[in-house]
């Protein structure tokens, strides 16, 4: 079978878009693969500098996979930082690709210019990425289209070591889900914690509401195009050709039946998740981190021995 591997940063609390454009994705995918869920802890230090912060986010990160419908006894839901080898395969990668060709993530770019500090972390941050794909042999890892270059620069990483060491990483492929590849916000941006316009994925009715009816209209259009490109991932065009025709013009209607069907989606989602123990979510990373850290070693025992460090 082969081996799929996906990731979220334990850096906030999570939006509809990270649940259409990566959690449901992998529930559906996880289903034909060996698959590994990731929570990315390390990768949040280089946003997020508040320790209580990132420790509770971490355990809800945990809940989140499970109430979106991940089985933890399919899928192995681990903690980046439980496994050293992660930032050890980084520093070697590191070590073989240049800082021009770093220069060139547009990941990178976008959130220093949004305003992020640039620290090196940052700049890093593709090749932890790839470390944390390589790893595991893995085979395919769902992404939206916006992060198609992390994948490319997982391939050029394996290139890189191949050529130098021996064949030793598989070079991976993205899976795309092309319906859903960018999930818009309510600003009609990518949705996004850094833009401030996300709907919270696990959120009150009344927080959902909050966020939904700040969505940004357009009067001079025939139909309110944010709310019905946020609706369409809850409903076909077809169910929601009659609902807009009907109510034309009439926003508030529109944006009041889009928060019942994002309720009746994340109801369930949020009573399980409320469910689920702090303990629980902890002995779910214990264990997939454990099976994680077996895997990993196995690599790393081999790299080491090719870039002749072992003794």
């Amino acid at each position: 079978m082969q081996k799929l591997l996906t990731g979220l940063q334990p850096s906030g609390t999570l939006h509809i878009g990270n649940y259409f454009g990566a959690l449901k994705p992998f529930v559906e995918l996880s289903r034909e693969y060996e698959s590994m869920l990731m929570v990315a802890d390390y990768h949040a230090l280089t946003s997020l500098k508040k320790p209580e912060e990132l420790r509770a986010n971490i355990i809800g990160v945990t809940k989140d996979y499970i109430a979106a419908g991940i089985d933890p006894q399919k899928s192995v839901i681990f903690k980046q930082s439980e496994v050293p080898e992660h930032t050890e395969l980084s520093w070697i990668f590191q070590c073989l690709v240049t800082v021009p060709f770093l220069e060139l993530s547009h990941a990178y770019k976008d959130k220093v210019a949004k305003g992020l500090e640039a620290n090196a972390g940052l700049f890093a941050y593709p090749m932890l990425m790839a470390a944390d794909i390589l790893l595991y042999d893995t085979d395919v890892v769902p992404v939206g289209e916006d992060q198609r270059q992390h994948l490319e620069y997982a391939r050029e990483a394996a290139a890189k070591f191949n050529n130098a060491f021996g064949e030793t990483f598989k070079e991976p492929k993205e899976r795309i889900m092309q319906s859903i590849a960018v999930v818009p916000g309510t600003d009609g941006k990518k949705m996004s914690k850094s833009y401030g316009n996300t709907i919270p994925l696990f959120g009150t009715k009344d927080e959902i509401a909050k966020a939904v009816m700040s969505i940004l209209t357009d009067s001079n259009a025939e139909s309110p195009v944010n709310v019905y490109a946020i609706h369409a991932l809850f409903k076909t065009k077809a169910e929601l050709s009659d609902l807009y025709t009907v109510n034309k013009g009439k926003y508030k209607n529109l944006k009041e039946a889009l928060i019942e069907d994002i309720e009746t989606l994340v109801r369930p989602m949020r009573e399980k998740r409320d469910s689920i123990s702090d303990a629980e979510a902890k002995r779910v990373l214990q264990e997939g981190s454990a099976l994680a850290s077996e895997r990993a070693a196995k690599k790393m025992a081999d790299v080491r021995e090719k870039i002749g460090i072992s003794l």
